[in-house]
């Protein structure tokens, strides 16, 4: 059996505690759903992608991914679900005006 040898790191310990690998990232031909948004930017946060290769191999733009990053900087992974992104924007509220009144 040949094990090909890849530069850098092969595998992270993500902060919760979990092993995160090569194998786990998504192959790209899946949705992009929040659960592997946050995947490529642990990957990539901890060394076993970089932003290059991220961008290449998903076909993201640079746009994208710095979005992607910086929305679980400030909230988390569950800061890339939809109802979030719009939460975060505001985009929930009609006009600015609070929908409780």
């Amino acid at each position: 059996m040949f094990v090909r040898k890849t530069p850098g790191p092969r595998l992270a310990t993500l902060p919760d505690g979990t092993i995160l690998t090569l194998a786990d990232l998504p192959s790209g031909a899946e949705r992009w759903v929040a659960r592997r948004k946050a995947l490529v930017v642990h990957a990539i946060e901890h060394g076993l992608l970089t932003r290059d290769e991220a961008v290449d191999r998903y076909q993201l733009t640079d746009e994208e991914l710095s979005g992607w990053m910086a929305a679980v900087a400030r909230h988390g992974a569950g800061g890339l679900k939809v109802k979030a992104i719009r939460r975060n924007r505001g985009e929930g509220t009609t006009l600015g005006v609070d929908p409780l009144t």
